[in-house]
């Protein structure tokens, strides 16, 4: 087993256009997600009312499975969107971010579930002031970027259009 220790993929200092306008996207793209995830239980739960309703009340006991498969929706979608190929979910894709290990590889399944799940933990344990986190180191990392050891960056084609001489052909 190697103990090689690998170096930060990532440096704002010579590729400040991974991390140029990260943190505004990045909270962009936490709506549009919450969005998404939200539709299909919203709609579950619709369909319990009315399934309620059609039982005379039998079919509202059904709501006790809401909670619990909401978190589960949660975390598969997580898991699977920041795993594929794109390393983004769609949210991130919308605002041209993704997510890489702080070694440079893609992000995989139980990353991103652990992400989520990491950042939800923080958010409700810590207070949303631990969000502030990223305000205080180079690569805007949350707390839970940096205990996982991950980065959002713009994906390659905007960090492309921000790179500095770009526009001129250099």
């Amino acid at each position: 087993m190697s103990m090689d220790i690998k170096p930060h993929a990532y440096d704002p200092d010579l590729n400040p256009e991974l991390f140029d306008g990260v943190l505004a996207r990045r909270v962009l793209a936490f709506f549009i997600d919450f969005i998404v995830i939200a539709i299909p239980v919203v709609l579950a739960a619709m369909f319990i009312f009315v399934f309620g309703i059609v039982t005379l009340g039998f079919g509202w006991a059904l709501y006790w499975l809401l909670p619990p498969a909401s978190v589960l929706w949660a975390i598969v979608y997580f898991g699977a969107s920041v795993g594929g190929a794109r390393s983004a979910t769609l949210g991130m894709r919308v605002m041209d971010l993704e997510m890489r290990t702080w070694y440079g590889a893609p992000a995989y399944f139980v990353l991103g579930a652990v992400h989520a799940i990491g950042f939800w933990l923080s958010v409700s344990a810590l207070t949303p002031f631990i969000l502030l986190v990223a305000f205080f180191n180079r690569r805007r990392r949350l707390l839970h970027d940096i205990v996982l050891g991950t980065v959002i960056v713009n994906n390659p084609q905007r960090a492309a259009s921000l790179r500095p001489f770009a526009a001129s052909g250099r």
